[in-house]
């Protein structure tokens, strides 16, 4: 399969984007029963949005690690999803890109854009990379107050997948399907998508 090096892939529909989180009970339970994120989160600080499941279970470990064991599928608007974008800077400047007027974008923009490695059921990294959003200030509070559609514990059904990976089955079939995101030229070049050929991640020493 011959995806592109950086392409934004997720569930979604023609209102709605998933995008996935992951949080202690604390912080899950509450926002499952209000559908809307309330305390003891902290729009204070930072939140990282992952339209990739794979990458959030990479990222959780299948909800095992401390302060990440309840898996969330949060439900946002296309036209919330997309302002994230667009008022955007990626967290590390583009080749050739002059460092300072990134420096500036960086302090000024309310989202930072990640490219990390995609990963398999297994956490292996592969040759194309995933999309994480990071909201801070004004993209916090609109993805609190505006965006939110729906919240979904997937909790159980991380655990099954986990299971039956530890039990050597295929579980293709248990993920959810994700396809390539449609994106303007123009939000593809502020976060720094593109088609080229994906290449051989290197190894790690």
């Amino acid at each position: 399969m011959n995806v592109p090096y950086r392409q934004i892939r997720a569930a979604y529909t023609d209102e709605a984007i998933t995008v996935y989180q992951a949080y202690d009970p604390a912080i899950a339970a509450p926002a499952v029963a209000a559908q809307r994120f309330v305390s003891p989160f902290k729009r204070e600080r930072m939140t990282w949005i992952k339209p990739s499941f794979l990458w959030m279970m990479y990222r959780c470990g299948w909800a095992t690690k401390p302060g990440q064991t309840r898996v969330l599928a949060v439900d946002i608007t296309r036209e919330g999803f997309e302002w994230a974008l667009a008022h955007s800077c990626l967290s590390h400047p583009g080749d050739g890109e002059d460092h300072e007027a990134w420096k500036k974008r960086l302090h000024a923009s309310p989202v930072r854009i990640q490219w990390d490695p995609e990963r398999d059921p297994h956490h292996n990294p592969l040759p194309y990379r995933s999309i994480q959003v990071g909201l801070s200030g004004e993209a916090v509070a609109r993805y609190l107050d505006r965006w939110i559609l729906s919240i979904t514990d997937l909790t159980g059904r991380v655990r099954d997948i986990r299971q039956a990976l530890r039990d050597g089955r295929d579980v293709t079939d248990l993920l959810p399907l994700e396809r390539p995101y449609p994106l303007p030229a123009e939000l593809a070049k502020t976060v720094g998508a593109w088609a080229g050929t994906p290449v051989k991640p290197q190894a790690q020493g």
